[in-house]
């Protein structure tokens, strides 16, 4: 964005100045230009002539507003030196480095098109076939495999295309465009991301050109069925991908669900049509017939994973579309429709494996288990070439959490993993070492990512299973090493910057009086990652009257459009008009949270399962649907309470806390998806990622004392039934004692911790990192005293127990 500093001139300001608030008031006034009176203060003058009295009424005004220059500013001029102008500064820097990490990931991509990759994945970084000659010995190539390679140089080629524009924008250099895009979206009137990055623009414009040419193939009777299908599947793709790296609050999924749905109905018109001629409902529209049918990986569907849509056959195009309208369902967190999804593409092929691995990931925020861990040993059974490794890290995940569930489900064993892994290492390493030599960047990235993933893989069996430390911290740091291979290396003197932008605009003097909407109905859960928000986002969503809506954040979605917007309200001068503007950005973000809850419902009207029961429980139609409070669990919103307290005063900001070493070890031995956390894998980003979260919070406490309330984790695990209330009591809607049970209730948790907040709260892990002590050494060094937080629970009313 090009952020232009508009001044008004003097003769402006006093004229704006005496319109909204008479004369200057006198220099021990307090006096706030949005909340001062309009009646003027009396004149005391002598009993004189009319001339007179006007003469002196007028001098007397005159030598006040000299002497209130001389003493302070004017009130206006106040409010535009620690309002507007750190409010437009705020623009123009975050618009050339995002105050706020994880808003946006970067695009490669500038024509209409859904992202080239083998598989239609959601992951950017997901791992593609592995079977080329450098790392598998075979006899002569088939065809399929050199299509294969081929599909991984283009994965390569867009991944390298990646990370030059991420150091392009790191660097300042892409052009900022000033943010008044238009789009053409039905579900959106106003721009909703950071929509002043021109990759987001670019995005914007290809689902505007792709969204014209579905609707006209759409009203156009002389259009051939294949082009509706296929124009209604590229326009759902791209929809789709855009709200997997645009993190918004999921803008454009309910029309890809529904562009999605027109799709499936046309195909399966199609394939009707087609049984009832006799026709083949496999056949794709090139010859596959040389492909090595030794590869039982690529049997059935499975062999149309590469192939583009206009390639497939129909029942290769049935499957992908409802593989992708149940990744759509997921990323909606409409998980049990999702299922529900994978089972129709696996109606018509039962090996699809990327049905079935994305169904093990839906089944594992269910809380079923032992059905996600035969999904997962499915694939590894199938899957010779290891297309989907994630099914190693998932299967680990499942054995983790319920091992008896998984065998008795008919899954893999750790055993059995631990050979596939310890058999397949190796190889990967292998081809590694090539694509280094060879200094292919965008190869060893491929393989690193491979590589990460086995090795957090042992580290789970060691850390859970073998109880051997040394062993499972080999493995961890392996793993982590080749991930931070491929990340840009952290840079510490950007990150203190960031912080020192909020600090400094941030002041007491920033914030005007009675501004922001009233409305408590969000509740803003802030922290460092791995602190224990989920568990408090569980005990919250537990209470019928609140609503836990996932991690992808609508506020954050629209943080970019919201600090736009406030500029050019507070600088035109009307502060009436600021006051609407700022109450309805605040509205906005409320009712696009309810409308998304709305929507979720709808869609998955059964609601919380009991743990011990198959059947939903009878709930009444006002129980589902009169939520009072919704919360927002992003837990770097931290950066953004500044702004969350200038739209919402009164809403409820819940800061988890928890044991330092314990919170940045289990950062450390996580991985996170591709983005602002890729530093936590390294002790020196990690440290300093800390070191700012604790100096953000700390300002916070000394700009807007008492505005975050503080809820230690260890109270949370230890002292719940007399920490619970007061939580519920500080979000303003009356006790249930059901809340104390969130544990039994089978709602869905996609997070990190979704099989940890299954079990209820325990304590056994509390100095869990002691076991790695003496590997963190380095790390505690960079920490400093800063591995004490003296923090206590501030919730009104709570007293810990004894």
């Amino acid at each position: 964005m090009i952020c232009i500093f508009i001044v008004p001139d003097n003769n402006n300001i006093l004229r704006s100045f005496r319109l909204l608030n008479g004369p200057a008031p006198e220099p021990n006034t307090k006096t706030s230009i949005l909340s001062s009176s309009q009646n003027k203060p009396p004149l005391k003058c002598r009993r004189s002539s009319l001339s007179e009295r006007a003469q002196h009424a007028k001098m007397t005004t005159i030598n006040r507003q000299q002497e209130s220059e001389q003493k302070r500013p004017s009130t206006w001029s106040t409010f535009l030196i620690h309002f507007v102008f750190p409010m437009a500064v705020l623009v123009f820097l975050s618009n050339c480095e995002d105050v706020h990490r994880n808003i946006f990931s970067s695009v490669p991509f500038s024509s209409p098109q859904p992202p080239s990759s083998p598989l239609p994945r959601d992951d950017s970084s997901a791992p593609v076939s592995l079977s080329s000659s450098s790392t598998r010995q075979s006899a002569k190539k088939s065809k399929y495999q050199e299509e294969v390679d081929a599909a991984i140089e283009r994965k390569l080629k867009t991944n390298q295309h990646r990370e030059r524009q991420k150091s392009e924008q790191r660097r300042g250099d892409v052009r900022r465009k000033n943010g008044n895009s238009k789009t053409n979206s039905k579900n959106a009137n106003y721009p909703n991301s950071p929509q002043s990055t021109e990759l987001y623009q670019q995005m914007e414009t290809n689902i505007a050109q792709l969204r014209n040419i579905y609707h006209a193939s759409k009203s156009n009777p002389e259009a051939e069925t294949k082009e509706r299908y296929l124009s209604a599947i590229t326009l759902a793709d791209y929809l789709k991908h855009r709200d997997t790296v645009i993190h918004d609050g999921g803008t454009y999924q309910m029309e890809a669900i529904e562009v999605y749905r027109d799709a499936l109905n046309i195909l399966q018109s199609v394939w009707r049509e087609m049984i009832r001629n006799g026709k083949d409902t496999r056949q794709p529209s090139i010859d596959i017939e040389n492909y090595d049918p030794s590869t039982a990986s690529y049997e059935t569907l499975n062999r149309e994973l590469f192939l583009d849509n206009p390639s497939k056959s129909i029942e290769g195009l049935l499957c992908a579309t409802y593989t992708n309208l149940a990744k759509t369902y997921f990323l909606s967190n409409m998980f049990e429709r999702a299922v529900e999804s994978y089972d129709e593409c696996l109606a018509y092929d039962s090996s699809y494996m990327d049905a079935l691995s994305y169904r093990a990931q839906a089944y594992i925020i269910l809380g079923r288990y032992a059905e996600a861990g035969r999904d997962y040993s499915r694939v590894l059974e199938m899957d010779r070439d290891r297309i989907f490794v994630d099914a190693v890290t998932g299967l680990a995940k499942v054995l983790s959490a319920k091992e008896e569930d998984v065998i008795e489900g008919g899954g893999w064993t750790w055993e059995k993993l631990v050979e596939l892994i310890e058999r397949e290492m190796p190889v990967q390493e292998d081809a590694y070492e090539k694509s280094n030599a060879a200094n292919n960047a965008a190869g060893k990235k491929h393989y690193a990512d491979s590589l990460k993933r086995l090795n957090h893989a042992m580290f789970a069996y060691h850390d859970g299973k073998t109880k051997d430390a040394a062993l499972a911290w080999k493995y961890l740091k392996a793993g982590n090493e080749y991930k931070m291979k491929s990340v840009t290396p952290f840079n510490a003197n950007l990150e203190k910057e960031r912080v020192k932008k909020v600090t400094q605009i941030f002041t007491p003097e920033f914030f005007p009086e009675n501004i922001g909407s009233t409305t408590k109905t969000p509740i803003f859960i802030i922290g460092f990652v791995r602190s224990g928000s989920t568990l408090l986002e569980r005990i919250l969503d537990a209470h019928p009257l609140i609503v836990g809506t996932g991690e992808d954040s609508v506020f954050n979605g629209r943080l970019d459009y919201i600090r736009n917007e406030i500029v050019k309200a507070s600088v035109s001068g009307n502060l009436g008009n600021l006051h609407s503007v700022v109450k309805k950005l605040a509205d906005d973000v409320v009712l696009d949270m309810r409308k998304r809850w709305e929507v979720i419902d709808a869609n998955t009207r059964a609601g919380g399962i009991d743990e011990e029961n198959a059947d939903p429980p009878e709930t009444t139609d006002e129980e589902q649907l009169s939520p009072t409070r919704f919360t927002d669990k992003m837990l770097t919103n931290y950066m953004n309470v500044g702004f969350i307290h200038l739209l919402f005063p009164n809403a409820l900001i819940l800061h988890v806390a928890r044991e330092p070493m314990d919170t940045i070890f289990s950062a450390f031995k996580h991985d996170f998806p591709p983005g602002g956390f890729d530093y936590t894998s390294e002790f020196s980003g990690l440290a300093q990622l800390y070191h700012s979260y604790r100096d953000v919070m700390e300002h916070w406490d000394k700009v807007l004392p008492g505005r975050v309330t503080h809820v230690r984790y260890e109270d949370m695990a230890t002292d719940l039934p007399n920490i619970a209330p007061k939580i519920i009591e500080a979000a303003g809607v009356p006790w249930d004692p059901t809340v104390l049970d969130f544990h039994k209730k089978k709602h869905a948790v996609n997070t990190l911790s979704t099989t940890q907040v299954r079990k209820g709260v325990y304590s056994h892990h509390f100095k869990g990192w002691k076991r790695y002590e003496e590997f963190l050494a380095p790390l505690l060094k960079k920490i400093g005293k800063r591995v004490d937080y003296d923090l206590k629970t501030t919730l009104p009313g709570y007293v810990k127990s004894d």
